[in-house]
């Protein structure tokens, strides 16, 4: 069985680790390393899983190695595992969740060779519903990818792409349910301002979600056929869909997903220093 260090508790770690979990991944093969005690205790509580507050301690023996910490933190993450006993020699592998840190940012600092692969997930893993993609860094192999994609097999859909797309993954999954929930609050609060009590419109919303995301996947036909297929001349739903292009559903979109894709690049940048600089 791989064994699997996380480093970072947070809600994406957390998220990995209860899919994980909930998919029949061992506890004996998963420890965490989490600097505040208090969510220490909390996840070891929640997963009867092992939880340290030293990285160096948490990646010994580990064939894969997870950060997933918040960007800001990665720094500290880096030069913790350069100080850790690492080895590529020995097919561990690093895997980076943290959101706009580039693979080159991990082999600079790590063994020669060190195989990185680069992640975005999303929160539905948290259910087993994830949307992962990973792209690789110069030293991760195909092996590599597949062990990486094994286990995020366990918690929803696993994809590929070049490095250079992730910003634009960054935009459309990893910031996708935020929109998601969106629509499905100004859903059920239009639903109540029509007469519903907030419990049937909740529920009429959340299976409606459910249902039209099953047929999205199961039908074999793409949006825009389904759309309007449900849409019928003259109808109710042609005037629901009338108000909505009218107050610029599309544009709106589109510029929420440009918005989130220039955001993940800035915040790239960011944790990338320019060179000659500390």
């Amino acid at each position: 069985m791989t064994r699997i260090a996380v480093i970072g508790g947070g809600k994406i770690g957390e998220a990995l680790i209860s899919g994980l979990l909930h998919n029949g991944f061992a506890t004996k093969d998963l420890v965490v390393a989490e600097k505040y005690p208090e969510r220490a205790a909390e996840l070891s509580a929640e997963y009867s899983i092992r939880v340290t507050d030293s990285t160096s301690d948490a990646v010994e023996g580990a064939d894969v190695v997870v950060v997933a910490v918040k960007p800001n933190d990665v720094d500290a993450v880096i030069g913790a595992l350069a100080s850790a006993d690492l080895d590529s020699e020995n097919e561990q592998i690093l895997v980076s969740l943290a959101a706009g840190v580039t693979t080159a940012r991990y082999e600079k600092k790590l063994p020669a060779g060190f195989p990185v692969v680069r992640v975005m997930p999303n929160t539905p893993m948290l259910v087993g519903q994830g949307a992962s993609v990973l792209a690789a860094g110069r030293h991760a192999r195909p092996q590599h990818l597949d062990t990486v994609r094994e286990i995020l097999d366990s918690v929803g859909t696993v994809s590929v792409v070049p490095e250079s797309q992730i910003d634009a993954v960054t935009a459309v999954s990893g910031s996708g349910p935020a929109y998601f929930f969106l629509v499905a609050e100004a859903m059920i609060d239009a639903g109540v301002a029509v007469g519903l009590t907030r419990a049937v419109a909740t529920e009429l919303v959340v299976q409606t979600m459910t249902g039209s995301a099953a047929m999205l996947a199961q039908s074999g036909e793409n949006a825009a056929d389904l759309r309007a297929a449900v849409t019928s001349p003259g109808g109710t739903t042609a005037a629901a869909v009338r108000e909505l292009e009218r107050g610029g559903v599309r544009t709106a979109f589109y510029e929420a997903i440009e918005a989130a894709r220039a955001r993940s690049v800035q915040i790239g940048n960011v944790a990338e220093p320019s060179p000659g600089t500390a």
